[in-house]
């Protein structure tokens, strides 16, 4: 007895070409720039131009095994984008670089942080916003006062670490 089962022919993932084409794109990109880089490599041969070029090379792998898959139609089917909670994502990041340099790190990626809790359900912006300019704040203090690396200060981290 023959099988003949009918499937239905599974059609190409239009995104999933995109996401291809954007590893590809990024790929070449760092290949370009390592070849830029000067070759240090020494005795060991390994310079600040191989892990780009690592990283490149398996980017384009990456690019071409998504290519094929989505080719073959082989990707599950995904379910609607729920697109309110990217808009929260994204308005937050666009706050934060906005009021970066203005309120400092610490009142603008609390910022950030209420609206990503937003984005996952938690509704109150009026808890969230504090919380997360105490948790910003605390990242702020370790990176600029134990490890002395600049982050953007602003009023908050001014009054509680006034400059000498």
């Amino acid at each position: 007895m023959s099988g003949n089962r009918h499937e239905p022919q599974r059609r190409r993932d239009m995104a999933a070409l995109a996401i291809a084409a954007g590893l590809l794109v990024a790929g070449a990109v760092m290949l370009w720039d390592s070849a830029r880089l000067a070759d240090l490599g020494g005795y060991s041969g390994v310079g600040p131009a191989s892990v780009p070029r690592v990283v490149g090379f398996a980017l384009i792998g990456l690019a071409v095994w998504t290519a094929i898959e989505a080719l073959r139609g082989d990707f599950p089917q995904r379910p609607a984008q729920n697109i309110p909670p990217v808009l929260w994502i994204v308005a937050g990041l666009a706050l934060q670089l906005v009021l970066l340099h203005l309120t400092g790190f610490s009142i603008a990626t609390g910022i950030l942080f209420a609206f990503t809790a937003r984005a996952f359900g938690k509704r109150n912006l009026a808890m969230t916003i504090p919380i997360g300019i105490v948790f910003a704040f605390a990242v702020w203090a370790v990176f600029s006062q134990l490890l002395m690396l600049h982050l953007p200060a602003g009023p908050l981290e001014h009054l509680v670490f006034p400059r000498g």
